[in-house]
């Protein structure tokens, strides 16, 4: 009987051959943290009484959720997670580099690797073809201290996806198209593992928005295969070196398979105030907005930049709508001044925030009023999400977001 993907990933890092529902102990090969989850695992692991890090080179913690930091309280976490990477060697991201995600596929994980963060996202790193999945900050001490975490290896979901998009028509409505499917809990620890020519044709920044969105569906990971695409990724940040590959067996056993028609997605948005409430962009031209945000770990990459210039160039943001842009990190937004893109947005009366997290987690940076409408190509659309109870969040792709943004209502054109 062959083996999905997850299961071999595990298996190379638990030394014998896994299957799923089987509780292993595994290597791990990074950790990560942010500044809301980070001063919890740092007080963990001190009380663990471990006087160094497994790995600290690997270990990296990010100040990215409140960058820069708009109270003390905030300040003071920051400082926390300054003073532990100064005492025990780990990598600290700052302030203006990232979303831990972005930066993470950048920069610090390469395929076949697991990755465990202290952030419901990691998922993202999937696009590598590495087992990258979230846990609790508990969890990620001992794993800073050991080397090692232990798990239930997931059943897995085989997404196949065959077709052509139409025009416009972007990852993020695939993804959103399948949550809806399946519903937010429908994957619950579950490894999703997409194939198809559909995905073989992807870009890296596409899957890296499958990837990233995998967790609101329930899932532990998204993995996709390791390819072509994704050597030229890594040749391009510095480490093609790093580049290695695992496919599942023709014989592998999968829970479920899911075969999805590219042809057939239209430009699909979620409604608050769960994800799985979706429904088409031109069945909500009537959803006046107060709010446009572009960016996050779900869609700040260069090619959402692009996507959104195109649609702006020459054009003004609507009267009453504040456009809120946000590069995912350092290096997409000196792609972005290099183009010429912030030019564009800033002609079109955008604001163009620093590299971070901003909006999405409701911190600062565009907070909403009462009753006001945010439309975001973030990943969630909980209540509270963008700071206020009282706001209504919808999710979109980039496309829909600019045309929303130009239109003052929810449009596709």
């Amino acid at each position: 009987m062959g083996q999905t993907l997850v299961e071999k990933i595990i298996s190379l890092h638990s030394d014998h051959q896994v299957r799923a529902g089987e509780l292993v102990i595994a290597k791990v090969d990074v950790c990560a943290v942010q500044d809301g989850t980070g001063p919890l695992t740092v007080e963990e692991f001190k009380k663990l009484g471990k006087d160094k890090l497994y790995n600290p080179e690997r270990t990296i913690l990010f100040i990215d959720h409140a960058s820069p930091s708009p109270r003390k309280e905030l300040s003071n976490m920051h400082t926390t997670l300054r003073d532990f990477s100064r005492d025990y060697g780990a990598v600290l991201s700052e302030v203006g580099s990232g979303v831990c995600h972005q930066r993470l596929v950048e920069t610090f994980v390469n395929p076949c690797e697991i990755l465990v963060g202290a952030d419901s996202h990691t998922c993202t790193s999937g696009a590598l073809g590495a087992f990258a999945t979230g846990m609790g900050s508990t969890d990620i001490a001992v794993a800073m201290a050991l080397g090692k975490t232990w798990l239930k290896v997931p059943q897995t979901f085989k997404v196949v996806v065959n077709g052509k998009f139409k025009d416009g028509i972007c990852a993020k409505d695939l993804i959103l198209h399948l949550i809806g499917m399946i519903g937010a809990d429908g994957a619950t620890y579950k490894a999703l593992e997409f194939h198809g020519e559909t995905v073989k044709n992807m870009c890296m920044s596409e899957r890296f928005t499958i990837a990233n969105m995998a967790v609101e569906a329930g899932a532990k990971c998204g993995l996709f295969v390791a390819d072509e695409k994704t050597k030229a990724y890594l040749e391009e940040k510095g480490r093609g070196d790093k580049f290695s590959t695992l496919e599942p067996d023709s014989d592998a056993v999968y829970e479920r398979v899911i075969e999805i028609d590219a042809s057939t997605i239209e430009h699909t948005v979620s409604c608050p105030h769960t994800v799985d409430n979706t429904k088409l962009a031109r069945d909500l031209n009537d959803i006046k907005v107060n709010q446009v945000y572009v960016g996050t770990c779900t869609n700040g990459r260069i090619e959402d930049m692009r996507t959104v210039a195109n649609i702006l160039k020459g054009k003004k943001v609507h009267d009453g709508v504040r456009m809120l842009i946000c590069p995912a990190s350092r290096d997409v937004y000196k792609k972005a001044l290099k183009e010429g893109l912030l030019e564009i947005f800033l002609d079109a009366n955008a604001t163009i925030l620093p590299p971070g997290c901003g909006p999405c987690v409701g911190i600062h940076a565009g907070i909403l009023a009462d009753g006001e409408v945010c439309l975001t190509t973030q990943n969630r659309n909980f209540i509270g999400r963008l700071g206020n109870t009282k706001g209504f969040i919808y999710l979109s792709s980039p496309y829909v977001a600019a045309y929303s943004a130009i239109n003052g209502y929810i449009s596709d054109k």
